[in-house]
């Protein structure tokens, strides 16, 4: 099902991975080994952030700092977002971002 995600213009691969980072599936232009790299590198992200944004909320009083949809690092050829259990690298230039997110979200709700 995450394979819909390769017509998006741009997207190099797209992973799924369980919550212990464990990579189930992966598909794309790259190879596994670098697609369970990137699931292991979006996991371990996804975790930082969300230290980073319960320390946010301890320190302000604020809650809520934690992206609803998830993250995105964009580099300058290459690009990484992560949606609950999926991560999507992706040219930075000619992709959609809105329209990888917005099926990401799609396919993370299943």
């Amino acid at each position: 099902m995450i394979k819909r995600l390769l017509i998006e213009d741009g997207v190099q691969a797209i992973v799924h991975f369980r919550d212990d980072g464990e990579f189930l599936e992966g598909y794309g232009l790259i190879e596994e080994k670098m697609m369970r790299m990137l699931a292991g590198f979006a996991h371990d992200y996804s975790r930082l952030v969300q230290s980073n944004s319960d320390q946010l909320s301890m320190f302000t009083g604020i809650s809520a700092w934690t992206p609803p949809r998830g993250w995105v690092v964009r580099g300058e050829q290459f690009s990484v977002c992560c949606v609950g259990n999926l991560a999507c690298l992706m040219n930075t230039e000619g992709s959609n971002l809105s329209a990888i997110i917005r099926e990401m979200s799609d396919l993370a709700s299943y």
